[in-house]
């Protein structure tokens, strides 16, 4: 048995279902939890009430009881440049306290968890794994992209022309259009950013059904999968399968070289330490580097491609597909297993319907993932880059230091033209506890590639990016300004050179000079209370997964 009752307290509970229509024998039955982030604030999530409705179906001709229980589901992109961007990564950890919360209270025997967007799945993951019931996924699908005059556009292209209407490049009345046409319909934003890359974490992890993290919202294809994901929970509740029984660290390893294979978004070096954190895991971005090393790139869809999006990936075969290609050149651990099937028996279904765009792994778009760590007297712990979104000439970038301490303040300047070509722009006090809540300096680098800058101004930042970020833009700097590190005590003028493929991060300032600086450091305190003053007190480094529950190992029953 899942759960454990004593007469009386399954007898106190079943007076309060009986309160709702349901009967004896209903009660009798193992309970399901659809545990839901639907909401009608984001469009990643709207069609998952849809397929609760299609789930309930399922999980009661299988023998099971569904009951649906709401939580919360952020979309990154409705607060982008505002201080509610701060609430977005503490939102993770707070969906994952909600998972564990119903889950607990309620003594669910099982859970069908329901959530696309950023920071939603990775939490319904690490709450997964805390509560270790019989658990599955159903993710939404990806939105078609948006199209004007021919020229495919996706969310992020609305940021760039803002940027550009406002330095006169295109008028008002285009960059209206652009805002009009960018999202057409319900979905994931269908380019390689942080929802896309988490939901194939999902997959892969062995939580969705095969082929769920590229499959297009509101198609019959998807209506199946939530089909199959009702059946298929109650089979795992009878047959007490729990996830801590099939995910392993190999199972963590295999969703790494997948975002390396593919230019997954940075964001991944946060969500996958976490997650792998609540089984006991240590996961740091040197294993990522590790594996950037190892892994080619040999897919690549928007920002890491001009005009593929998650559209022509799924055509192409999808996650499967790239696992495919890796398994030929013996990069995937074959022998893990999830909620639905085993790695080997995923592989076997999968086929590349076109070479050209999800290419064998000995002929690679790059020699080494998309992603790189980089090290240096910034960032003596790590900071983290996506080296397929920089153009090869600007590998190595030299510059000076053009300080601010907060993206506003950067924004504000790149709209007026106060940061000029060669400029190493430093944003800091944006990291975990500096902001607090490390939110996504997309904006700054939407406003640069809108004018045209991508390769003439490198970012450095302790905050973090948007998956569809492009350019010179190196986030996560640990230790972040508000603890002390380097980042705080770089002055404008200061020299800093940059060069990826050794992975570097030089301030070229003397160790003396930095200890007198460090002598007169004072943290900038931004004001925070409620949810991010608790976070601030009690989260960790981005080096570590930036979570409040980095070294959860219990395990609930």
């Amino acid at each position: 048995m899942i759960r454990e009752w004593t007469e009386e307290a399954l007898d106190h509970r079943n007076a309060l279902l009986y309160a709702m229509g349901v009967t004896e024998e209903e009660a009798s039955r193992p309970v399901i939890g659809i545990i839901n982030a639907w909401n009608e604030m984001n469009p990643g999530h709207y069609d998952l009430k849809e397929a609760a409705e299609i789930i309930k179906r399922q999980i009661s001709e299988s023998g099971g009881l569904p009951r649906e229980l709401p939580i919360s589901g952020v979309c990154d992109g409705i607060c982008s440049n505002t201080s509610g961007d701060r609430y977005t990564l503490p939102s993770r950890d707070l969906v994952s306290s909600e998972v564990e919360t119903v889950a607990e209270l309620n003594r669910l025997d099982g859970m069908v968890l329901l959530a696309s967007c950023d920071k939603v799945v990775p939490g319904m993951i690490m709450g997964i794994l805390r509560v270790n019931i019989p658990s599955v996924m159903l993710t939404g699908g990806y939105m078609p992209p948006g199209c004007l005059e021919d020229k495919m556009l996706t969310l992020t292209h609305t940021k760039q022309a803002y940027a550009a209407w406002i330095s006169g490049q295109i008028d008002r009345d285009t960059y209206k259009r652009i805002v009009r046409n960018a999202c057409p319909a319900p979905g994931v934003c269908p380019f390689m950013g942080t929802a896309n890359t988490m939901c194939a974490m999902a997959e892969i992890l062995g939580f969705t059904p095969d082929g769920n993290a590229t499959v297009r919202a509101q198609s019959d294809e998807w209506r199946k999968m939530a089909e199959e994901a009702g059946r298929r929970i109650v089979t795992l509740v009878k047959d007490e399968v729990r996830p801590r029984d099939v995910v392993t660290l190999e199972s963590f390893k295999n969703v790494i070289r997948y975002v390396m294979a593919t230019g997954g978004s940075t964001n991944s070096l946060l969500h996958i330490p976490a997650s792998a954190a609540q089984m006991g895991y240590t996961i740091t971005p040197d294993l990522f580097d590790e594996i950037s090393r190892e892994v080619p790139l040999i897919s690549t869809i928007y920002p890491n491609h001009p005009t593929y999006t998650m559209e022509d990936f799924s055509r192409a075969g999808g996650v499967s597909a790239v696992l495919k290609e890796l398994d030929a050149a013996g990069k995937i651990d074959r022998d893990t297993r999830g909620m639905f099937d085993t790695m080997s028996e995923k592989l076997e279904k999968a086929e590349n319907r076109d070479p050209g765009q999800i290419h064998p792994a000995d002929d690679p778009i790059m020699q080494q993932g998309g992603l790189a760590v980089l090290h240096g007297n910034i960032g003596t712990q790590s900071a983290i880059l996506k080296f397929s979104a920089v153009d090869s000439s600007v590998h190595c970038f030299e510059g000076n230091a053009r300080v601010f301490n907060s993206q506003d303040e950067g924004w504000e300047a790149m709209l007026q033209d106060k940061i000029h070509e060669g400029d190493v722009v430093v944003i800091r006090y944006e990291g975990p506890k500096g902001a607090p809540g490390m939110p996504h300096l997309e904006t700054f680098m939407a406003a640069v590639l809108g004018k045209g800058m991508g390769t003439k101004i490198a970012l450095v930042t302790d905050g973090r990016f948007s998956g569809a970020t492009g350019g010179i833009a190196i986030g996560h700097v640990s230790p972040e300004a508000y603890d002390g590190g380097n980042i705080a005590l770089i002055e404008d003028g200061d020299r800093i050179r940059i060069d990826i493929e050794k992975r570097s991060l030089i301030l070229d300032v003397s160790e003396d000079e930095l200890e007198k600086r460090r002598q007169k450091f004072r943290a900038v305190e931004k004001p925070a209370s409620g949810y991010l003053d608790l976070f601030r007190k009690n989260v960790n480094t981005s080096h570590e997964g930036a979570t409040i529950y980095g070294k959860t190992t219990g395990i609930s029953q």
